[in-house]
């Protein structure tokens, strides 16, 4: 499972796929133009290389930002209101507070040396312009390559327009040999027909083909991929004759823009029936997906599903879709460019509400088993697939509040998917579309009162307590008014958690009973029964009833192992931890702390991590290692103003973590304690963890 790109400083650039052929002199002056200029954009028409050299001249800039390069997709998003938390995501960032956006991010920024890559902006010129106008404006090493059909307009752009490939005849003195254009058709010509050569006998023909194509990369590498049943010469004519009757014979009777999709138009045609009807459909997902997603959402018709796999298989073999071999399996996208021109096929159809429809259908259902299997054995599979299927569940979330009569379904998609906002990452998303939701759906009924739980769940672990508290009274209302007692005790339980966090520990042990009580058969382990034990357990234990508290947590252990629940599992050895601490049990403490640690590293927990941390440097504190302590503090304060509110908003939590800033500062004396304070806040969080964990020397690290 790969890490999340905020807990590592190197960036997250992809991996470049194919070769890249030519534009040595371009790279040379984008990079040039990045080393005067904060903000680059790369400016061209759809299909000519935008995307593919804004990552070529990232990779050879890689060793000059020393806190990396960040590549942030912007294809299908249509929100502009979520770019921020787009580009947050991208950056491996789980801001679960309810700070504005941009303060988050910019606060992550800070003075870090980071290139920040904006791919495909047209769509959103001016929301992207306010975001990089507003980060650029409060972090002074940010630097930003934007691509892009148009400019930005934003304030210190530098554009940079990105031509077609040269082709043979635009410099008389130049051998088609030696021609971008003409060496690119060879390379991905080789690819399919690993004999072919560019020689005498096929060489005009070659350089023809490449003017005809006006030297666009795209529409070169859909022609090249047509060798597997066509000769050079059989393309060619084919593209002349397609050419010629939409625009006349001469080369410049056909702009550009219209060339690539005449080009696109002609492998249109050259496909299948069923490839150009499954080209249409699979339009419909957002980034990449699995076989089983296109088997469900675009099979019908004259498209069984057992022929989707030899559909696909055809597709890929033409180039029109990309595969890629990740930890979960096969996965499959369309490059944007030709997913633009199945859609407008797809609306053609008269298909696109219903492909829309089974697509939300697919993606709710993907919900439902995760929230089902959440609580079981592989709950860290359910952590990397909703993390991996993320632009699709926001498109089908997108569907559901903006298609007519959709939003009871969309409360229940939302709703499903609580593990994923809480325990994936994306609160804030979360936190959005359930409020936007619940504004859309004035009734109430029992989807509202589901979603409203769920989000009382999401503003308590955003640490506003003041929010969940409203939502979590709405939901108890309404669900009376409808007749949900489940809802009722599900309001309860989220009540006393966000009495539990203020600190007011006698409302939090009555609430938090109830939903113990309720929940003890056993149907609603998480987020029911096991949260609220854990819970109450520290509650009891910051109320000094150690050993009731320690009953609660033997309890819920118990349970999680029985399930093979990890995420809640995480939680009761933390508190475990901190009741070693207080009862004087220095060498279990250690274990406990580092037994929660490592299962949260699996989830990338930032704000479990963080609290695992001040624990592990409390103890430390303790026990005389009080250097140790300061430098996991200062680790500890840096990613809490990155990822959120710090300790949840929980004043005791806080004043544990203030008193043991006071003892290492009293031991160490105040320099000695701000350097080793300020050299934890230096490390990318993964790097903290392994030092926490034994697994890296602090000396190293210094």
């Amino acid at each position: 499972m790969a890490t999340p790109a905020g807990w590592r400083r190197d960036g997250n650039l992809p991996a470049e796929l194919t070769s890249f052929v030519g534009r040595s002199r371009l790279l040379t002056q984008i990079r040039q133009r990045i080393q005067q200029s904060r903000l680059v954009t790369v400016t061209g028409i759809g299909g000519v290389g935008k995307t593919r050299t804004a990552l070529r001249v990232a990779h050879q800039l890689r060793s000059q930002f020393d806190d990396g390069i960040w590549y942030v997709d912007l294809a299908r998003l249509q929100d502009p209101s979520m770019l921020h938390h787009t580009v947050r995501t991208a950056l491996g960032l789980a801001d679960q507070s309810s700070r504005t956006s941009g303060d988050s991010l910019a606060d992550w920024l800070g003075d870090r040396t980071v290139l920040l890559i904006l791919d495909t902006c047209e769509h959103m010129v001016e929301a992207c312009a306010e975001l990089i106008e507003d980060l650029q404006s409060r972090n002074p090493n940010l630097k930003v390559l934007a691509t892009s059909r148009r400019s930005l307009n934003a304030a210190g752009e530098s554009v940079i327009p990105i031509p077609p490939l040269p082709v043979p005849g635009d410099d008389p003195a130049e051998s088609p040999y030696h021609n971008d254009a003409v060496e690119l058709f060879r390379q991905r010509a080789t690819a399919v027909v690993p004999d072919f050569t560019v020689e005498e006998n096929n060489v005009t023909s070659v350089a023809e083909l490449c003017v005809r194509l006006d030297g666009i990369p795209l529409a070169i590498e859909l022609a090249a991929v047509r060798l597997r049943a066509l000769s050079v010469d059989q393309i060619l004519g084919l593209l002349t004759d397609r050419f010629s009757l939409l625009a006349g014979a001469s080369r410049t009777a056909l702009p550009r823009h219209q060339t690539l999709r005449a080009a696109i138009g002609w492998s249109h045609e050259l496909c299948e029936p069923a490839e150009r009807l499954l080209w249409a459909r699979l339009s419909v997902f957002a980034g990449d997906f699995e076989l089983d997603a296109a088997r469900y959402v675009c099979a019908g018709d004259t498209l069984p599903p057992d022929r989707i796999m030899d559909v696909i298989t055809g597709l890929v073999d033409k180039s029109v879709l990309l595969s890629y071999n990740t930890v979960s399996g096969q996965r499959y996208r369309l490059i944007d460019t030709l997913r633009q021109y199945g859609e407008e096929w797809l609306d053609k159809l008269g298909e696109t509400d219903n492909l829309k429809r089974r697509h939300r259908d697919y993606y709710l259902q993907l919900a439902e088993r995760g929230e089902h299997a959440w609580s079981g054995p592989r709950q860290v599979h359910w952590f990397v697939r909703m993390r991996q299927e993320h632009d699709n569940v926001r498109t089908a979330v997108d569907y559901c509040l903006t298609a007519p009569g959709e939003v009871r379904i969309g409360l229940e998609l939302l709703s499903s998917l609580w593990f994923m906002w809480v325990a994936c990452g994306f609160m804030r998303e979360g936190r959005h579309y359930l409020e936007r939701a619940i504004r859309e759906s004035r009734t109430a009924s029992k989807e509202r009162c589901r979603a409203l739980w769920t989000l009382a769940y999401v503003c308590n672990m955003q640490g506003d307590h003041d929010a969940a508290t409203e939502a979590a009274e709405k939901c108890s209302s309404e669900a009376l008014e409808v007749g949900d007692s489940s809802a009722v005790i599900f309001a309860t339980k989220m009540l006393g958690t966000s009495a539990m966090l203020k600190g007011d520990f006698k409302r939090a042990t009555a609430l938090l009973g109830v939903a113990i009580e309720f929940h003890k058969s056993g149907r609603e382990l998480n987020p029911g029964l096991l949260p609220a034990v854990a819970e109450l357990a520290l509650v009891l234990t910051y109320q000094g009833d150690y050993m009731e508290a320690e009953t609660l947590v033997q309890d819920c252990l118990k349970i999680c192992n029985e399930r093979g629940e990890l995420w809640i599992r995480s939680y009761a050895v933390w508190i475990q931890a901190l009741i070693e601490i207080e009862t004087d049990r220095p060498d279990q403490v250690k274990t406990s702390a580092r037994e929660a640690l490592r299962i949260k590293r699996h989830f990338h927990d930032v704000p479990g991590v963080l609290l695992c941390l001040e624990t592990m440097a409390r103890h430390a504190a303790s026990s005389g290692e009080v250097a140790h302590a300061a430098y996991l503090l200062g680790a500890s304060e840096h990613n809490w103003r990155a990822s959120g509110l710090a300790q949840l908003g929980s004043p005791f939590l806080s004043d544990d973590f203030k008193r043991t800033i006071k003892e290492c500062r009293e031991t160490l004396g105040q320099p000695e304690f701000d350097r080793l304070f300020t050299a934890g806040q230096a490390l990318s969080l993964e790097d903290t963890i392994a030092v926490a964990l034994g697994e890296l020397e602090i000396s190293d690290s210094l």
